[in-house]
């Protein structure tokens, strides 16, 4: 605030109160009047300037030879009207709200998987890992590598999974991110056979399915991790059978007071803080 501002406030050697709320402050003379503001909203809803922005009104009614107001005016009173954006066809863009959360207590309550690149000593060639987690114990329950990215390949890892961790009809969660496979019709129907409930992330968040993203990276930042690539599907398939045995009974998880995912899986070690996603 400078000290002309507070001359201006003083009276009889006293400071009055802030007089700006209150100034008169007169209009402006080229202030738009209502009729011109009406006449601005009925030309751009007009048929031919239904779709278009001001930017583009503005020149074409020059060129007609007719003038109503500036493009910043149009804008203004566009604006106040609530009619400036999504003129078009063009849906407004929709909010999506975060998605539901699951409470694990214990295993096989909520599991989350995804898929991830393999790369081979061809280039542009490509395998792909999938993989299922329980976030409870961070056990690998269920994974396969595939030359092929697809939801039937998917359903075929969730039924064998299920039915191998005794927990088909149970109502177990499975968190995915948005990818074709997690959304297919094929998959949807076998988690709805299988008595699963699905969970899925907002599309372009990657923080909404953290636990699969954090095991990926471990996967690939092994010092067992082939950096040339797999020669062969066979050969990523065993080496993801060696480390999955790995990681499950010999891996101390430092999220999980540094026991082995399958101890904790097993319960052998007690109860842990439950987990969420």
């Amino acid at each position: 605030m400078s000290v002309r501002t507070l001359q201006r406030w003083q009276e009889s050697g006293e400071i009055s109160g802030d007089k700006r709320p209150t100034a008169d402050r007169p209009e402006p003379s080229n202030k738009l009047t209502e009729e011109e503001q009406q006449a601005i909203l009925a030309t751009c809803n007009q048929e031919e300037y239904a779709n278009l922005g001001p930017s583009q009104i503005v020149p074409m009614l020059a060129d007609n030879g007719q003038y109503l107001a500036s493009e910043s005016s149009f804008y203004r009173v566009l604006k106040a009207n609530g009619q400036l954006a999504h003129r078009g066809k063009a849906k407004p863009k929709g909010s999506r709200a975060k998605p539901k959360g699951y409470t694990a207590t214990a295993p096989n309550q909520v599991w989350t998987w995804d898929i991830s690149y393999c790369p081979s000593t061809v280039i542009g060639r490509f395998f792909y890992l999938y993989m299922i987690i329980d976030i409870f114990s961070r056990k690998v329950v269920g994974w396969e590598v595939h030359d092929s990215e697809s939801g039937e390949h998917a359903a075929q890892l969730l039924e064998r999974t299920l039915w191998s961790e005794k927990c088909v009809k149970k109502d177990v969660v499975l968190h995915s991110d948005n990818g074709s496979p997690m959304k297919c019709l094929t998959m949807q129907a076998k988690m709805l056979d299988m008595g699963v409930i699905g969970s899925r992330s907002r599309p372009g968040v990657s923080n909404d399915n953290p636990y699969s993203e954090s095991l990926f990276r471990t996967v690939k930042y092994s010092h067992r991790w082939p950096s040339e690539g797999f020669k062969s599907l066979e050969d990523a398939r065993a080496w993801m059978k060696g480390f999955a045995q790995w990681y499950n009974t010999e891996h101390r998880h430092s999220r999980i007071k540094f026991v082995t995912p399958a101890q904790r899986h097993n319960g052998v070690l007690g109860i842990f803080p439950s987990k969420k996603t």
